[in-house]
């Protein structure tokens, strides 16, 4: 059995990191002083890639259970097991949190998701300001738990690549690779 991520749950990984690491300063860049078209056009492109990023997330999870991961190498530390799996539902846990903060913000606003528009999703939810405004603060202070967890991850990632050259890393990157016996 390999001990690396099939390709599958790479380009999954790859490409979830692509969408996070676009929609977050797009939705700082967002929230600044512009003029108003580049905002409006900012704020699409944020609602939209929320909704392709709540996808994404879905079909990982789904994947994930279809396709167990690898099991962590038997050199690594109980504990750094233990943190590992911690942070990787906790990240799960916070990429479902924006996402679903995001929309009900959103749609409790009154304010359209063009590419569920598009697609024929009705909205779930009727507009309602108390239920926008409590998701959009629980939005803007979850983006908080998820950049510490991203860092934490990024961090581990780095020192079990370049500092342990344990193989950690070689689990995931690069995002295709054949898979070793």
């Amino acid at each position: 059995m390999s001990l690396g991520y099939g390709n599958v749950a790479r380009v999954f990984h790859w490409l979830t990191v692509l969408l996070v690491f676009s929609t977050i300063p797009i939705g700082w860049i967002m929230t600044q002083e512009l003029p108003r078209p580049t905002q409006n056009l900012l704020f699409v492109l944020h609602k939209n890639l929320g909704v392709i990023i709540l996808t994404v997330v879905a079909a990982r999870l789904l994947w994930r259970f279809v396709s167990p991961p690898p099991p962590a190498p038997a050199t690594l530390p109980a504990l750094q097991r233990r943190v590992a799996m911690l942070v990787h539902f906790g990240l799960y846990g916070f990429l479902l949190l924006m996402a679903l903060s995001g929309y009900v913000r959103v749609i409790a606003g009154g304010f359209p998701i063009e590419s569920l528009n598009a697609l024929g999703v009705p909205p779930l939810l009727a507009k309602n300001e108390p239920l926008a405004d409590a998701a959009k603060a629980l939005h803007a202070t979850a983006i908080f738990g998820l950049l510490a967890l991203i860092a934490v991850h990024v961090g581990a990632a780095s020192y079990h690549g370049l500092v342990r050259r344990d193989g950690v890393l070689a689990r995931m990157w690069p995002p295709l690779a054949p898979r070793k016996p």
